[in-house]
């Protein structure tokens, strides 16, 4: 048994006590939620609620929470590259081409599967303790937490926007300054395999800046606030300067004028978007003490910068 806890958001005010435990607990299945809450294992403000009893916002909320089988996922055992370990945390540097989620399409060969093998208690955790993702063809740090504790704090630092997430990014365009695109990301309107910058859908906030400037290309530095589904890709785009590479958002593949034989080698050998997750800086879910790792960019990457300075 584990203790999770939560504080209600002032915006959930009238909101009944089931919905409201439906999205604060989204790991766990709206049935499992009512089984615990008809059990008296929820309380709020230390009290039994029913599960239509209507909420005020910035209650406070635990969950007793069983630890069982979540997954239907086999271990298997793919090489993972492991930056840190400890008994509570486990931080990853992902390859680019490597998915993190088993999905359609990809049900085996994921790191979800690479993780179970590596830890298999990790069966007992939603999605095997990863807490956030990222892109298939998109490399570098990924978190995930080898507890239900460690867990519960990680999603609770990424609800409160306090974990540290910047990538580096190359871009189509010369870039001359940084700059914060504030603009909400919901699916496209046809298209459901793609987002695009839509007033009805989620707030995201995306910070960026150059770190270098090449005739038609440039490598920024982007911080996160939320982490929407394809983010930084949208919101580049949404600016103009999609990244290189992006198959979906990048737009037709195009040389550039003036382009060295070995850049055009390294622009059509980019088949991903040029995009790596550098830095990651959390509280220690167990010592809470701030930590931080720094992943160097991949070759490709290297390579492609390397072209492009070369091509000034």
């Amino acid at each position: 048994m584990t203790r999770l806890s939560a504080q209600i958001p002032e915006e959930m005010a009238g909101m009944r006590l089931d919905q409201v435990l439906a999205e604060l607990f989204s790991d766990y299945s709206r049935s499992k939620l009512q089984t615990w809450l008809k059990a008296g294992r929820v309380m709020v403000n230390g009290a039994q609620l029913k599960a239509k009893d209507k909420v005020e916002g910035g209650e406070s909320i635990e969950l007793d929470a069983e630890a069982e089988v979540v997954l239907e996922c086999e271990a298997e055992a793919i090489p993972l590259d492991i930056v840190y370990e400890d008994e509570s945390l486990l931080i990853i540097n992902k390859p680019a081409g490597l998915v993190v989620h088993p999905a359609v399409g990809n049900w085996t060969g994921t790191l979800q599967n690479a993780l179970l093998n590596h830890v298999p208690s990790l069966e007992t955790l939603p999605r095997a303790g990863i807490v956030h993702r990222i892109d298939k063809e998109t490399s570098g740090l990924l978190m995930v937490a080898k507890t239900l504790q460690a867990h519960n704090s990680l999603v609770k630092q990424l609800q409160e926007r306090s974990i540290e997430r910047e990538y580096l990014a190359i871009t189509k365009g010369r870039i001359i300054a940084g700059a914060t695109i504030d603009e909400p990301i919901g699916r496209h309107p046809t298209d459901r395999k793609r987002y695009s910058v839509r007033q009805t859908g989620k707030d995201a906030v995306t910070h960026y800046r150059v770190v270098e400037r090449f005739a038609r290309h440039t490598l920024i530095r982007v911080k996160l606030e939320t982490g929407r589904t394809h983010q930084i890709r949208v919101h580049m785009a949404y600016a103009h300067f999609p990244l290189v590479g992006d198959p979906v958002y990048g737009g037709r593949f195009q040389l550039p004028p003036d382009c060295s034989e070995q850049l055009e080698i390294e622009l059509r050998a980019f088949k991903r978007q040029a995009l790596h997750a550098e830095k990651l800086g959390l509280l220690h879910p167990e010592t809470q003490e701030y930590c931080e790792w720094i992943q160097p960019l991949p070759d490709d990457m290297i390579r492609l910068l390397a072209a492009l300075r070369d091509n000034e």
